[in-house]
């Protein structure tokens, strides 16, 4: 679109002032056109909206109907998820945290509060002063002998391939300055990964793409070579996934460039259809092994596995294999089955698994239950977008959250659902070269710095809002919920709920 307006614009100024010249009209029919072209060619050449740089004047649409009203910014919203719109409030906080703007809004509470439906924290009369510290967790137990100290916050997993070079490396710099890390995907370490030295977790899927044979199974040589990179900190085995817990990644074949096969060691534009499970092991102790083995060919760094739960038998399998062996993985990734930024069916994406509240209540008893607890790490995955989301992941026993959905919008994500398509119209989820070169690495890897700061600085200030003074003391009883009102209000007006049946 970029190039067409560049060529045909230029081919209509030049025609309209030369049939003035000719025709003797009036000059502001050419005077116009110039004008347009001049405001296209300035929307090409800015570098902070993808928008107007891939859509030249047209992209003005977009943001006008935004502007005009937030009913019309809730009927782009609706439009572009199905009729499943992210709550606006929530997707305004990211954008305006990642443009490192205020993220106050007039005129204060901007919804009907339900009071039945109602969840917050409670604040205390005798708040504390916010913490300046942005807060890190150390991950590595006895077994590990390179520990790593994680942000409490970081870039969950999205695989180059299924986001375009430049995203990939506006994360990894915006991870690099942030001091966070940014998990590779399943689909591996490319160079865009590596460019800017941010921190990775290598997450090694059911294809063991960039450490796999001529057949697709798992290389313990390829695999060692890779996790020896100063820049690979902790190794994630990926055994399921909220959008999809039980089906393989899809990369389509038109997304399949010959860089990303070679990084993939796999047959370029081909679909690539990862398998449902992992050859390299098929039970609850192979798992364990496969952990230990991880853990030796990468010289003692941080290994964990990543799952949305499903058969909860199948867990306290694991959790009593690993009693059995005396293997314990330093650290487990909870997906719930709400979250996911990845392409799947839509029974798979809304009717398969647990969601992330009822999985992290259980899998923090169970590791408890088995006296593991104090060995893992609790990693909390599945539209944790908001400090608030943050904090309630912890009380339900999360140690630190991952996050693909916020870190997308920072990027400059519309949620055009064209992901699979290989038309996103930002550049985040494409390979078009074309779409790409709206991104601008400097400006968005700014936003994903500034998301993840301004995010954990409003975690610190509602903390001490709540007369707390650390993580530590983050639990359930920060929070109120609907039921709460409805056991005051029996209390203390009972003759008022009866005239009001």
């Amino acid at each position: 679109m970029r190039n067409k307006f560049l060529i045909v614009g230029g081919i209509v100024v030049i025609l309209s002032w030369a049939l003035g010249y000719f025709l003797k009209t009036d000059w502001w029919i050419p005077s116009l056109f110039t004008l347009v072209y001049a405001l296209g060619i300035h929307n090409v050449t800015q570098k902070r909206h993808a928008i107007l740089r891939n859509f030249p004047v047209l992209g003005y649409f977009r943001y006008f109907f935004e502007m005009i009203s937030p009913e019309m910014q809730q009927y782009f919203i609706e439009r572009e998820t199905d009729g499943k719109p992210f709550p606006r409030n929530q997707r305004s906080a990211v954008y305006r945290r990642a443009k490192n703007i205020s993220d106050t809004v007039p005129f204060g509470t901007q919804l009907e509060i339900n009071q039945r439906k109602y969840e917050g924290i409670k604040h205390s009369i005798y708040a504390k002063s916010p913490s300046d510290e942005l807060p890190r967790i150390l991950v590595g137990n006895g077994q590990c002998r390179q520990p790593y100290n994680a942000s409490l916050l970081n870039i969950s997993a999205m695989s180059f391939g299924s986001l375009s070079d430049r995203a990939v490396l506006s994360l990894n710099r915006g991870a690099k300055k942030g001091k966070f890390y940014h998990n590779t995907g399943e689909g591996g370490i490319s160079p865009y990964h590596l460019e800017a030295g941010g921190d990775l977790v290598w997450q090694i899927g059911t294809g063991y793409f960039g450490c796999r044979d001529a057949e697709g199974k798992f290389s313990p040589e390829l695999f060692s070579e890779k996790a020896a990179l100063p820049n690979v900190k902790m190794i994630e085995i990926k055994l399921s996934q909220g959008a999809k817990p039980g089906h393989g990644g899809v990369l389509p074949g038109v997304k399949n460039t010959p860089e990303i096969a070679q990084i993939r060691h796999v047959t370029p534009g081909m679909t690539i259809i990862s398998p449902p499970g992992h050859s390299a092991f098929s039970d609850a102790s192979g798992l364990l092994k496969f952990v230990q083995q991880l853990r030796d060919l990468s010289e003692g760094k941080p290994v964990g596995f990543k799952l949305c739960i499903g058969d909860t038998a199948e867990f306290e399998e694991i959790c009593s294999q690993m009693n059995k062996l005396e293997i314990f993985p330093d650290f487990i990734t909870i997906d719930g089955a709400e979250g996911g930024t990845g392409a799947a069916p839509p029974e798979f994406s809304d009717g398969v698994g647990m969601p992330l509240e009822p999985a992290l209540i259980f899998v923090n008893r169970t590791l408890k239950k088995y006296g593991v607890r104090d060995k893992i790490r609790m990693i909390a995955s599945g539209k944790v977008l908001t400090a608030l989301d943050i904090l309630r992941a912890l009380a339900m026993g999360a140690d630190m959250c991952n996050n693909a959905r916020g870190f997308m919008f920072s990027l400059g994500c519309i949620q055009a659902l064209r992901c699979n398509s290989n038309a996103c119209p930002t550049g985040v989820a494409t390979q078009d070269k074309m779409l790409i070169k709206g991104l601008d690495i400097t400006d968005k890897s700014e936003r994903v710095y500034h998301f993840h700061k301004n995010t954990l600085r409003t975690c610190n200030e509602l903390i001490a809002a709540s007369g707390r003074t650390s993580y530590s003391q983050v639990d359930a009883s920060m929070f109120m919920r609907g039921d709460e009102f409805e056991h005051l209000s029996d209390q203390y007006f009972p003759d008022i709920l009866k005239v009001s049946e």
